[in-house]
């Protein structure tokens, strides 16, 4: 993920969480906010200790992070992202976490259709 995409700092994530909104499914929290002026998104990824050792959280944050990577044309820009993984998300494969993290972004309207599909009819 490209440096200009992250959501570094301490006080974006606060910013986010006290005046963003959420969606949400079993797996996952998607916070957002939106940012106008930014020409892009920015995204922060949360994985808890309760979720296993480093190596299971690192794996979960570069799966989610790649996930968001391939799908970047999909969302829209000018929103700061949290995505925050829940214990389920722990035990999942690469393609069921792909269909949970679209689903999460679809709940708060920020996945638009891909663009080489084609349309019904």
């Amino acid at each position: 993920m490209e440096k200009k995409n992250r959501l570094t700092k301490r006080e974006y994530f606060d910013k986010v969480y006290r005046h963003g909104k959420s969606a949400a499914n079993h797996q996952f929290v998607l916070y957002y906010k939106a940012q106008p002026q930014q020409a892009s998104f920015r995204l922060g990824v949360s994985v808890s200790k309760k979720l296993g050792n480093a190596v299971v959280r690192n794996r979960i944050r570069r799966l989610l992070k790649e996930i968001v990577r391939l799908n970047a044309a999909r969302i829209p820009g000018g929103y700061d992202l949290i995505l925050i993984a829940r214990k389920p998300a722990a035990e999942m494969s690469y393609h069921e976490m792909e269909k949970s993290v679209l689903h999460v972004f679809k709940r708060a309207s920020l996945l638009q259709r891909k663009e080489n599909s084609p349309g019904p009819g």
